[in-house]
């Protein structure tokens, strides 16, 4: 079963079972995967599904972090219990140690030297660990990679 199938089970689920608040992030996570259907005309495999779900986790952790620092800690937590539906279609995700292990793989096979390569070695990572690891994180490592 696909991840996009997968959803749409999850959201039927939830509708059965009037859990209101997980349907409405499901029904946002189908609108999302939807639009981009539309917008670029192609029907979405896991890779792409992946791809919307981290994009919206984002969207998410910003907006708690500007709610919290506005002290609207009842918006922070309801941002906060979405995220945790949102993780639930993500991949097992990689330790920080296994993505530094492959930063430092990746750079030593293209013979990365300095922040001058940062651009080289993000598309490469990027393809590599793109929906395994947060990219944030893969970026810090990356950046530690070339200075040392």
């Amino acid at each position: 079963m696909s991840l996009k199938d997968q959803v749409t089970e999850d959201m039927k689920t939830a509708m059965r079972a009037h859990d209101s608040e997980r349907l409405g992030t499901i029904r946002l996570l189908l609108a999302a995967a939807k639009q981009k259907e539309v917008d670029e005309r192609v029907v979405l495999d896991d890779t792409a599904m992946v791809a919307i779900v981290d994009k919206l986790i984002k969207q998410r952790k910003d907006s708690v972090a500007a709610f919290t620092q506005a002290n609207r800690m009842d918006l922070a937590d309801k941002e906060s219990a979405e995220i945790k539906v949102l993780e639930a279609y993500l991949p097992k995700r990689l330790s920080p140690e296994e993505v530094t292990a492959a930063v430092q793989a990746i750079v030593a096979q293209l013979g990365a030297k300095g922040p001058g390569d940062m651009g080289k070695v993000m598309g490469a990572v990027k393809a590599q660990l793109a929906g395994k690891a947060d990219m944030g994180q893969v970026s810090a490592a990356v950046k530690a990679a070339l200075a040392a």
